[in-house]
């Protein structure tokens, strides 16, 4: 969800700016000038979530990981969410979870061997209490998944560098609750490197002296804060309030798989087709319903001669153009330099 400053007159500079400028503030600029063949991260990690038989939290379970190395164990406790995450792992093993706890009957898991780069998520496990009544499950229920996919998504950066979260490696993710697509546009809206970006787009604009804000400091700070308003707004529409009420997943769903014709439609195709919560494809109309939202509010606080239902519209196939493109470059390019894509593609 990228801001796209309005113009009066869209000349092929415009163009080509507006479209580097959204690909960038997508996550997607690093990589078209990096090599395609660049290194994946070599750490892995494993991470979980502790949660009873009725697919409730059991936050505070001591969590263990032993690693291949004599004396390499790490202790945690589950968080407040009932998770734990081990992270910066080499690869190899064998690595052994286990939990304890009070009133716990101390479990461990079979061998683990990791891959480079991998993100393994521990299901399948049952701890029981010492009365063996009740157990504890780490598991893969349909939130407790979904918060933890979640927050391997955050962690995605193409190179280490340039935020790729709005996009599912799995084959099949779990549907995202309404608190998780607030928290995942608050976190791609306010990310170091996507501020950065607003910024530059804002110095583009001060250079092509668009929009009519004048030159100078204010000149600058008002298109700063126009672009800011705007990206901010387009995120949190299109990625929060409208999938919210309408129950729609405002990820790009990686296919990776199929001909290159398939991928290519797929990748197309995204901007206009989502994946709704219950898992079937509908008109995207979060994505396009945020733009135009986005683009209508600017009305407010954009100059007279950059307003107008023309400019808005025009903005608007602009921003889906380069959503088109982005998808292209995500099915074909960005897998390959995002920080653990590769081992779940597999």
């Amino acid at each position: 969800m990228a801001p796209i400053a309005s113009t009066l007159v869209l000349s092929p500079r415009d163009l080509i700016r507006k479209f580097l400028v959204l690909i960038m503030l997508m996550g997607l600029a690093a990589p078209v000038i990096a090599q395609v063949d660049a290194p994946a991260p070599q750490t892995a990690s494993i991470s979980g979530t502790v949660m009873d038989a009725g697919g409730d939290i059991v936050p505070g379970a001591s969590v263990t990981l032993i690693g291949p190395a004599a004396g390499a164990e790490r202790t945690l406790p589950a968080d407040s969410n009932g998770a734990f995450d081990f992270t910066n792992l080499n690869p190899g093993g064998p690595y052994y979870v286990t939990i304890s706890g009070n009133g716990l009957v101390p479990w461990k898991s079979s061998a683990v061997t990791l891959q480079p780069g991998q993100i393994m998520f521990l299901s399948g496990i049952a701890v029981q209490f010492s009365g063996g009544s009740t157990s504890v499950t780490v598991s893969a229920s349909s939130e407790a998944l979904a918060v933890q996919q979640v927050r391997v998504e955050e962690k995605q950066r193409v190179l280490g560098i340039v935020p790729n979260f709005y996009v599912a490696y799995n084959h099949d993710p779990a549907p995202l609750t309404a608190r998780l697509k607030f928290a995942m546009a608050l976190r791609a809206g306010t990310d170091p490197v996507t501020l950065a970006g607003v910024a530059l787009l804002s110095g583009m604009d001060q250079a092509g002296d668009t929009p009519d804000y004048g030159q100078g400091a204010e000149g600058y700070g008002k298109r700063l804060g126009a672009n800011l308003t705007t990206g901010f707004t387009d995120i949190m529409i299109g990625g929060a309030i409208l999938p919210s009420l309408l129950r729609q997943d405002p990820r790009y769903f990686y296919q990776g798989t199929g001909t290159t014709r398939s991928r290519i439609f797929h990748a197309l195709s995204a901007p206009f087709i989502a994946r709704g919560d219950d898992g079937r494809w509908q008109p995207n109309f979060s994505s396009v319903g945020g733009d135009l939202s986005a683009g209508a509010i600017s009305e407010a606080y954009y100059p007279a001669a950059d307003r107008g239902a023309g400019m808005l519209f025009q903005n608007a196939a602009i921003t889906s153009g380069g959503r088109m493109a982005a998808g292209v470059m995500q099915e074909f390019i960005l897998g390959r330099l995002t920080t653990g894509a590769r081992s779940r593609q597999e």
